[in-house]
């Protein structure tokens, strides 16, 4: 047998030349095999070609969709800009960076969700089993899970952070790592603007609180510390027609929300007494409303002769008598013979001879 191989083997031996029978039966064989399976080709094409147009199409109609309800958000916000209500409720650059970004997030989710689908399903079409890829993929994604957990963590904070508008372009917000303006918004970073004109750059994953000073509206408090001895219905009645002067005069009468009141006693003490007056604002206003309610309050109380009190103890008001003994000098230790400092002084007498000696 093995002499046969080599026999068949033989490079001397002259490869016979096929003939025209042999490539009839060669092209029957393949018009037979292609004439059995092109049925099959043909609806494996389709079945991708009607997967990739339906994919296609479905991207295009939720992209434009997406687009659409974007721009209208945006429309929306660009007409009440310049108005009363645009002026005091709408931030036109952040609805537009906030409705920015949620279109980009929602795009690329249904470009992902799309495309990832097309993709398992004519890979299915082709008989391909999808458990090991899929196993495969999970197993990839838990490792880059935990190796970007900090970069995972940034993005789905900032994304749940824009669609729940926990505050965007032009708010004051407190971040616990940072304070200050907000300038950006984006999915991993919000950069900030404190008030020394510094630049913050927060990964939205670091904060896990945010205290929003721009949203709704704001209280402006001012204390106010007079003698204990004024008449408090004085007091009231000139506070009140501060807050009556202060709420008909520009701008403050658009910046405050409601009247000023005069909320009463905080406390009293020996030596002063503290009344409270709060008035709403607009947000972001209550600082100035404050400076400018202590300046009118301060104006008001010296016309009215009311003293104010705080800090420093307050000066008596009758001026105490000059002491006479002032300016005289204390008496002197030597001045007494009967001192022990006269007695130290004092030259030792001599001592005295006895009279009768015996010899």
């Amino acid at each position: 047998m093995f002499l046969s191989v080599l026999s068949a083997a033989d490079p001397t031996e002259e490869p016979t030349a096929p003939t025209l029978q042999d490539a009839q039966e060669s092209a029957n064989n393949a018009a037979s095999w292609v004439e059995q399976n092109w049925s099959t080709w043909l609806s494996i094409g389709l079945r991708v070609l009607l997967i990739l147009v339906i994919a296609a199409v479905l991207r295009v109609v939720i992209r434009r969709t997406i687009t659409k309800f974007i721009d209208r958000m945006n429309r929306t916000a660009q007409a009440v800009d310049g108005t009363a209500l645009g002026g005091l409720l709408v931030n036109v650059e952040r609805r537009r960076q906030r409705s920015q970004a949620i279109g980009s997030v929602l795009r690329s989710v249904a470009s992902f969700a799309i495309m990832s689908t097309a993709a398992l399903m004519i890979l299915g079409t082709f008989e391909i089993n999808l458990a090991p890829l899929l196993a495969s993929a999970g197993v990839a994604g838990v490792a880059i899970g935990f190796g970007a957990r900090n970069l995972v963590t940034d993005f789905l904070s900032g994304v749940f952070m824009i669609l729940e508008d926990q505050y965007g372009v032009g708010d004051t917000v407190d971040a616990g790592v940072a304070s200050g303006e907000v300038i950006e918004v984006g999915l991993r970073v919000t950069k900030l603007r404190g008030d020394n004109g510094e630049i913050w750059y927060v990964r939205n994953g670091e904060v896990k609180r945010i205290g929003n000073l721009s949203q709704g509206w704001a209280t402006a408090g001012v204390d106010v510390t007079v003698h204990p001895s004024e008449d408090l219905d004085r007091v009231k009645a000139v506070l009140n027609q501060v807050g009556e002067d202060m709420s008909k005069a520009e701008p403050w009468n658009e910046r405050l929300w409601g009247p000023i009141e005069v909320l009463g006693l905080d406390s009293v003490l020996l030596d002063s007494m503290v009344v409270h007056v709060s008035a709403k604002t607009m947000p972001g206003k209550a600082l100035s409303v404050e400076r400018e309610l202590r300046w009118r309050i301060k104006h008001a109380l010296d016309g009215a002769g009311i003293r104010i009190v705080g800090g420093l103890p307050a000066q008596q008001d009758e001026e105490t008598a000059p002491d006479p003994t002032a300016g005289m000098a204390a008496p002197s230790a030597y001045s007494n013979s009967a001192s022990p400092q006269s007695q130290t002084a004092s030259p030792i007498a001599p001592a005295a001879v006895p009279t009768n000696v015996t010899k």
